[in-house]
C-alpha cells in the first residue's frame, strides 16, 4: 500500500468525521461501526472505503479536496490506486 494514499486517506477521514451527518453517511455506506472503523483504519479496503466514499459524491470530494488544499483528481486516483484499480504513482 502507498503509504501517501494511506496519509491522504486517514486526512480524509478527518476532514469526514468533522460533519456528523457525513460521518454518519460514511458509517451507514461503509457498514461500519465507529468501533469497527477505528479496527480497520490500517486495511487498504477500508481506506479505499474511505476515498470511494468522497469520491462517489462529488461536492464531498471538491470541498474535502478544497479543505486539505490538494486537487479533487488527487483524491480521486488514490481511492482508484488504493482500489487496485490504477497503478501505483510514478
Amino acid at each position: 500500500m502507498n503509504d501517501g494514499d494511506a496519509a491522504l486517506a486517514l486526512h480524509a477521514l478527518g476532514w469526514i468525521l468533522a460533519d456528523e451527518p457525513r460521518a454518519e453517511r460514511l458509517l451507514g455506506m461503509t457498514g461500519l461501526s465507529p468501533e469497527g472503523l477505528r479496527a480497520a483504519l490500517g486495511d487498504r479496503a477500508t481506506l479505499a472505503a474511505i476515498l470511494g466514499f468522497l469520491a462517489a459524491h462529488e461536492p464531498d470530494l471538491v470541498a474535502c479536496a478544497e479543505a486539505l488544499d490538494i486537487d479533487a483528481e488527487a483524491l480521486a486516483a488514490a481511492a482508484r490506486r488504493l482500489e487496485g484499480l490504477e497503478g501505483p504513482m510514478p
